[in-house]
Parts: structure tokens; C-alpha cells; sequence
């Protein structure tokens, strides 16, 4: 992508007919009080119109909250929320949705994602979000943490398509398997961790790019993401903070830069390996 193509404002299409837009905020670990919506209030007065929520992140409430007091038409912003672990082990999947749609206060979700592959259940949700997507009260239905075996699962009896995979992806955790199948597959992918967990900020081959554009690292890393066409939401609670993450539209990182953040793979995760369900976490909700 060229810089002329990139704005705060571009989106990207998805195979429901809908777009995303392809920066947006990421709500993990902002909690639940004055301190997020300010958060969120911040973004959205900074240009960000897409923001990443999840059941299991227990902020779902004063994401929507922020939303309406900013006076953001409804209709220029991008709402993702996650089926929880538990409402998928234990059988609650439809609970896990309406209670989302109620915490949000919205009449439609853009973007419902199943959080994690949990054993046994994925394929069983997939058709229940189907289902929530035929009635139109999300507007796209997509997976997140899925690797190539588990999007081949999910498809191999889908009647809706996943619109998005959202995987873990920074300089130090490039999972090409799985993006190269979505790219042959339509499906767009997003990108959690994005920083690396502070890899951006400290790793001396990122500092050096970063010295020769005059960027930070975090600058850098997200830019470098989205050269790729990734989707990508980093967070922060800071007021400076977020609209320095957001000043990555002004530069275009030459070839060669890429190259040598491409070469720090080292796959080396910040979260959990989606390939091993013991590690999930199944925080209790009701």
C-alpha cells in the first residue's frame, strides 16, 4: 500500500459486504471506569472510528457509553466484540451474544468474533453466530486466534465465510501460514499485540528505523503493519499516547526497512499458542 492510500479513515472490505477500518483501538486492559471512557473519548476525538472490545475485557458497557456521549454518529463507527471462553465451553453462546448486544447498548454489533478455539465448541458456535449474522444483528461474523487447522474446520462446514481471523501479530510473531491462507481465502486479517509487548520500543533494529524517519518504534511497527493490509488496534490510556499512534499516515517505510523488521521473526509469542487449550483462560462471567 502506498502512503496516498492510508489514512485514519481507510477501510478495508470484508466478505460480508461491509468495511473495517483498517486502524482502529484496542479496550484489553483499560478496565471499566472513568479512565477507559476518557480513553475511548480521546481516540474518537483523534479520528478513531473502529474499537476492539471483548466480553472477557468486562468493558463492553462503557465502550458504548463513551460512544453515545461522543455524539459520533453511530453509523461512522466500527464496533468489534468476542464470544467468551466460558459462554463457549459451557454452552451459552446465545447468552454470550445478547449479553454483549445489551452491555453495548447497541442494536447491531459490525463485527462478532469467537475469542478462542475452545475445544469441541468452535464449530457448534460458528453456526449459532451464522445464525445471529442471518438476522442482521451483526453485520460480519469472524474468528480470532484460529490457525490454518482451525479456519479449515470452521469452513469445511461454514454457510457464512469468516470475514476476519484476528491472530497475534508483531516483529517477533509472524505467522505467514496462517495469513497467506486467509489472503487466498478473502478473509481479513487484524493483528492483536501488535507492539510486541514494548518489543517496539526496545529492540535496537526498530530504534535505528525509527531514528531515520523520525518516528518512534511503536510509529514504526504499527506503520510497518499496515504496509502489509493488516488490521491493526493498539491501545493505550494516555491522552499524548494515542494520538502518537496515530500519526503513522505521513511517512511510507521504504522496502528495505520492511525487510529488516520482516527478519526479526523469531516466533516468539507475548500470548497464548492457540494450538494448546490448556493455556485458555475461562474468566467467569455471567
Amino acid at each position: 500500500m502506498s502512503q496516498e492510500k492510508l489514512s485514519i479513515s481507510t477501510r478495508i472490505p470484508l466478505s460480508s459486504g461491509n468495511s473495517i477500518p483498517q486502524f482502529g483501538f484496542g479496550v484489553w486492559q483499560l478496565g471499566s471506569g472513568e479512565e477507559a471512557k476518557r480513553a475511548i473519548l480521546w481516540a474518537l476525538e483523534a479520528g478513531y472510528r473502529h474499537f476492539d472490545t471483548a466480553a472477557a475485557y468486562q468493558n463492553e458497557g462503557v465502550v458504548g457509553e463513551a460512544i453515545r456521549e461522543s455524539g459520533v454518529p453511530r453509523e461512522e463507527i466500527f464496533i468489534t466484540t468476542k464470544l467468551a471462553n466460558i459462554h463457549q465451553r459451557d454452552g451459552r453462546q446465545r447468552h454470550g451474544f445478547e449479553k454483549s448486544l445489551e452491555n453495548l447498548g447497541l442494536d447491531y454489533i459490525d463485527l462478532y468474533i469467537q475469542h478462542w478455539p475452545v475445544p469441541g465448541r468452535y464449530k457448534e458456535s460458528w453456526a449459532i453466530m451464522e445464525d445471529y449474522y442471518k438476522q442482521g444483528l451483526t453485520k460480519a461474523i469472524g474468528l480470532s486466534n484460529f490457525r490454518v487447522s482451525h479456519l479449515k474446520e470452521i469452513m469445511a462446514d461454514a454457510t457464512v465465510m469468516p470475514a476476519v481471523d484476528q491472530i497475534e501479530f508483531n516483529p517477533g510473531i509472524q505467522d505467514y501460514e496462517t495469513i497467506n491462507f486467509c489472503k487466498e481465502h478473502n478473509i481479513a486479517v487484524e493483528a492483536w499485540s501488535p507492539l510486541g509487548g514494548g518489543m517496539a520500543a526496545s529492540d535496537p533494529t526498530i530504534a535505528a528505523i525509527a531514528q531515520k524517519y523520525g518516528k518512534s518504534g511503536p510509529q514504526v511497527v504499527l506503520r510497518w503493519i499496515l504496509q502489509k493490509g493488516i488490521i491493526v488496534f493498539p491501545r493505550s490510556s494516555k491522552q499524548e499516547r494515542i494520538v502518537q499512534n496515530a500519526d503513522v499516515f505521513d511517512f511510507e517505510l521504504a522496502a528495505e526497512d520492511c525487510a529488516k523488521i520482516d527478519a526479526l521473526n523469531a516466533w516468539k509469542r507475548t500470548g497464548r499458542d492457540p494450538d494448546h487449550p490448556e493455556g485458555f483462560i475461562y474468566r467467569v462471567l455471567d
